[in-house]
C-alpha cells in the first residue's frame, strides 16, 4: 500500500503512512489504516480528494494496472 499511494499522482504528496490493524487469514480480510497530511482543508478538497471513495479507486485501479 506504502507503494500504491506514495506513487499516485493524486494522493502521493499527502500520503504519510499505512497500517495493518487486523488480519484474518481464515476470512482473508485484512483491515489497514491510512494516514495523509492535508493542507489546511477546504470543502472542496475533503470531499473530493479525501473521499474515501476515491482513495479506494486509487488502489483497485492499481491492482487493474497489474493485470
Amino acid at each position: 500500500l506504502t507503494d500504491v499511494y506514495s506513487s499516485s499522482p493524486a494522493l502521493g504528496r499527502y500520503f504519510r503512512s499505512a497500517q495493518v490493524v487486523y488480519y484474518s487469514n481464515a476470512s482473508s480480510t485484512v483491515f489497514y489504516q491510512l494516514e495523509f497530511s492535508v493542507p489546511p482543508s477546504t470543502e472542496e478538497f475533503m470531499e473530493n480528494t479525501m473521499n474515501p471513495d476515491f482513495i479506494r479507486n486509487v488502489l483497485r485501479q492499481n491492482i487493474y494496472d497489474e493485470d
